[in-house]
């Protein structure tokens, strides 16, 4: 077992991280059994209750060194009119059980180049999407584990992908595993950008993925997954976002999805801007029929009231209200940590430093990516130009807070964000639907009103 890297031991029995960030107790020797799993420890006996507690939090990912079996494993292929995208993946594919599904490509090239590599065929007479082509496989198919493997997918070693993924099914909670997906490295701006910002990669750290946390998807381009998870498959209604809507399904059902950030395999950039463009608007279109599906999942983003007012006030000039904000969460959390944390201050700043300070780049990161056009729109009117310009500057900005970035990479990154925000938006009106434009904010647990110098209310906690 390794304990996250994100998670961090705080006074003599908390611990906070996990996926999404959480703050735990450590009874009794605890803390000791965590901090030897920091290392890499094995769970010993008596151990495993606590152990699958912070696996199911997020806060410590299993290591297994149990040998891959590739008999136990249905490689499908879904492809449409690529024929030399698909000889290469399937050169690559040597030694595993590949079923291709053609989704109604034109003429017999797809049957013949699959067959030349010893795959099976599955031939769709209407085209019905990607969705629709992998459960058609799945359909076909019999072995425990499927792995679906998008066309434009390229790999270095598949069995050694492999090898490092199936053992995580040693877990029986282990619904899927997924590997990171890079840009594939190519002489144009557009693959120059994607090999560092690919819409699919989500990250350098490995995570449970979990609905509104740091990782809260995977996509299907590359997906191993238990046959018996897999039940009715993807939601065959929904062109994109069908691999959204099939990992939330599977954490409802309870089962874990992992996303393996230490494998690597490479997705290739679309061959024109049209099809570049194109793709960012229709990822952004699907967020409307999956809000319809797992509501506020779907929000832009999500604040606290006690977060949202701090930086609104920041935002309108008056920041002496966010500091007042801060100060009494602050001075609240303490006065309940008291009776059972050492350095009760010291913990108090550390969350409302990381609940509060952290959280606002992360908005307007968010409002950027959907509200893009309107933010400039707005800047338009003299008296919201400097508030509205520098949100858009933040947002734009923390794109690039861990990366070195390129001249090229901007203007790419604007547009990126612009044709994804355009997509959020028409794909709201198309149908009819608010959910995805809807920022979702919670209530807060301490006295906001009063910080503010409203009047009490009876309901306000």
């Amino acid at each position: 077992m390794i304990l996250d890297a994100g998670a961090k031991f705080l006074d003599r029995d908390l611990l906070s991280g996990g996926s999404p960030w959480r703050l735990l107790r450590l009874p009794g020797g605890s803390r000791a059994v965590a901090e030897r799993w920091v290392g890499g420890g094995e769970v010993q006996a008596g151990e495993e209750r606590f152990a699958r507690t912070l696996v199911q939090q997020g806060l410590l990912h299993p290591f297994y060194r149990s040998e891959s079996n590739v008999d136990d494993v249905d490689v499908i292929v879904p492809v449409h009119n690529d024929v030399d995208a698909l000889a290469a993946l399937l050169e690559s594919l040597i030694g595993l059980h590949v079923t291709v599904v053609d989704d109604a490509s034109s003429g017999s090239e797809m049957a013949n180049c699959a067959q030349r590599f010893g795959a099976e065929v599955v031939r769709l007479e209407e085209n019905h999407g990607p969705g629709s082509a992998r459960n058609a496989g799945a359909r076909a198919t019999s072995r425990p584990l499927l792995w679906f493997i998008d066309v434009d997918v390229s790999f270095d070693n598949a069995l050694d992908v492999l090898a490092r993924l199936r053992p995580y099914f040693d877990d029986p909670l282990e619904g899927a595993v997924a590997p990171r997906i890079r840009g594939a490295h190519g002489p144009s701006l557009r693959d120059h950008f994607e090999e560092r910002f690919s819409p699919l990669d989500v990250g350098d750290r490995a995570a449970l993925v979990i609905p509104n946390s740091a990782v809260h998807y995977v996509p299907s381009a590359c997906l191993l997954i238990r046959r018996s998870s897999f039940g009715d498959g993807f939601d065959e209604s929904l062109r994109y976002g069908e691999d959204v809507d099939l990992v939330w399904r599977l954490h409802d059902q309870g089962w874990l999805v992992r996303y393996v950030a230490e494998v690597a395999v490479s997705h290739r950039a679309r061959d024109s801007w049209r099809g570049w463009w194109s793709q960012r608007i229709r990822y952004g279109q699907s967020s409307s029929e999956l809000a319809k599906r797992h509501g506020t999942r779907l929000a832009p983003f999500r604040a606290d009231t006690w977060t949202l007012f701090t930086w609104l006030s920041a935002m309108v000039g008056k920041p002496m209200v966010g500091l007042r904000i801060m100060g009494a969460a602050r001075k609240q959390l303490r006065e309940r940590l008291l009776t059972t944390t050492d350095h009760a201050g010291k913990v108090a700043d550390e969350l409302v430093g990381r609940g509060m300070v952290r959280a606002g780049p992360l908005m307007a990161r968010a409002a950027v990516r959907t509200f893009g056009i309107l933010i400039l729109l707005s800047a338009l009117h003299p008296k919201l130009r400097r508030r509205s310009l520098t949100l858009f500057v933040v947002g734009t900005a923390y794109r690039w807070r861990s990366t070195r970035v390129r001249v090229s990479d901007i203007p790419l990154g604007l547009v990126d964000d612009v044709a994804y925000g355009a997509g959020v938006m028409s794909g709201a009106l198309r149908s009819r639907s608010l959910g995805a434009l809807k920022p979702h904010i919670t209530k807060s647990t301490l006295g906001l009103r009063n910080v503010l110098g409203l009047k009490p209310s009876a309901n306000n906690l």
